[in-house]
């Protein structure tokens, strides 16, 4: 094997490949030149590259209408995206543009429908899935939607009080959902999510204290499984489990006609990263008419809530090596020009995976490294040990003329919001300016600063020091 860092990667994996190549040395992404967001605005910063949200929205309707035609179903797809993942108008108006519709998870978030109804960029017919605890100003608010003549509000219950709560904010109609309780993975340190209602009681509650409810109807079954649609032996037991309640509660309740995938699709999170989405969509949609078949009852309508599918992969981090430090004579470390803990703390959090790339010196020698943050913090870094992988990257000289850049891919879900956007950061470590990357309908890029880094004086205003 040829000791440089291409010749690694290229005979480790499939390289390029799709999102990732390189151009004179340099890496792209969706072939866009990160060189030249480096010269222009410097390190480090974010990057969202709004036309892949756009792909992935088309690629999982045109899978999942694929499978519903392939398959004789008769209930309708409806793809939903689920605000928490990142609120930001530029993403949530990129997803609006492709025809989805929205799912909240809090009182704010009715605040941000409001927004959008106002520039028209959503309708009155725009179906709003409300998940989530319902706290007294989000009750409010939803039944403020209902009163404003809102079509298609369906909030999800979450509890067997949270109906009454509801009833007693209004008298017009009410369409719901119900969230069934599903038994965690085994790993997991509980048994049963604290979301929803149990699947042993659903039924009873229902003819209980829906049934008997003449302004209350029924629509939708919401299933939620968090580690998401994979082709695993615990996602397909709770999958069937479900159905068999869809099934078993559509014998009593005409009205009951959708039923509700939450946990989406994953994203890539490495380079030899693996998913039959065709195989996994065309097994969801079969199971569910299998069931439907089995029980002699209507195929549903199918509700998506796909949130860090949506948006994941059109977002990255990139960073400059300060400095390399070999502490003892098995760890090198690359030290960052950030703090990987404020700006992609699923990392350090929960460690999650995300794909890790050099910018440039790939036909460099290369080195296993730890990555530090220059934080104080003792947990501000990024390894092998936590993440289980080998980090492998062009090895540095100090005194070179070029550093060496770093990015992070597919941050765009979560990262913003868990770190707190703007504020305070640990060891007042400025959050890094956000920089957005699009494409007009002939091709030609753009690309503008969102917002630039934090300055001193933004924090000490925040601090009441201004």
């Amino acid at each position: 094997m040829k000791n440089n860092y291409f010749e690694l990667i290229n005979q480790t994996y499939f390289f390029p490949q799709d999102g990732f190549d390189l151009r004179n040395d340099y890496l792209t992404f969706h072939d866009f030149s990160l060189k030249y967001l480096i010269d222009k605005y410097g390190t480090p910063f974010r990057l969202t590259y709004l036309p892949r949200i756009g792909d992935q929205i088309k690629k999982a309707k045109n899978l999942f209408n694929k499978a519903i035609k392939a398959n004789n179903y008769k209930g309708e797809y409806y793809y939903c995206y689920c605000t928490k993942c990142c609120h930001f108008s530029h993403v949530i108006n990129e997803a609006l543009n492709h025809g989805v519709h929205l799912e909240t998870s809090s009182s704010f978030d009715i605040d941000l429908i409001r927004r959008l109804f106002e520039k028209g960029r959503i309708s009155k017919k725009t179906f709003l899935i409300h998940n989530g605890h319902k706290t007294d100003d989000y009750l409010d608010k939803i039944v403020g939607l209902l009163d404003d003549d809102f079509e298609n509000v369906i909030p999800v219950m979450d509890s067997k009080v949270e109906i009454d709560r509801l009833l007693a904010r209004t008298k017009k109609d009410l369409t719901i959902g119900l969230r069934m309780a599903i038994n965690e993975e085994p790993q997991s340190a509980y048994y049963t999510s604290r979301l929803g209602i149990r699947s042993t009681e659903i039924i009873e509650y229902y003819k209980q204290k829906l049934a008997r409810k003449k302004k209350v109807k029924l629509k939708m079954l919401h299933f939620f499984v968090d580690s998401g649609i994979k082709d695993t032996l615990y996602y397909w037991g709770e999958f069937r489990k479900a159905l068999k309640i869809f099934a078993d509660l559509k014998k009593i309740c005409p009205s009951l006609d959708s039923i509700n995938l939450g946990g989406g699709l994953p994203i890539r999170n490495n380079l030899a990263f693996e998913y039959d989405y065709k195989y996994m969509i065309e097994e969801v949609v079969r199971n569910i008419k299998e069931v439907c078949q089995e029980e002699g009852i209507e195929e549903p309508n199918i509700f998506t809530e796909f949130g860090k599918y949506t948006v994941g992969e059109s977002g990255a981090i990139i960073f400059k090596v300060l400095e390399a430090k070999q502490q003892n004579d098995a760890e090198l470390w690359y030290l960052i020009d950030n703090s990987l803990m404020n700006t992609i703390p699923d990392a350090w959090s929960i460690f999650e995976k995300f794909i890790l790339l050099p910018i440039n010196k790939w036909k460099e020698d290369y080195a296993q490294v730890n990555i530090g943050g220059i934080s104080c913090d003792h947990s501000d870094y990024y390894n092998s040990e936590d993440l289980d992988q080998q980090i492998f990257l062009p090895r540095v000289d100090n005194d070179s003329e070029e550093p060496l850049y770093l990015g992070f891919f597919h941050t765009g879900a979560y990262q913003e919001a868990i770190s707190g956007y703007g504020g305070i950061k640990h060891c007042l470590i400025p959050s890094p300016k956000h920089i957005i990357v699009d494409r007009d309908e002939k091709g030609n890029y753009r690309d503008w600063v969102y917002r630039g880094e934090q300055t001193v004086n933004d924090m000490l205003q925040i601090l009441g020091y201004e």
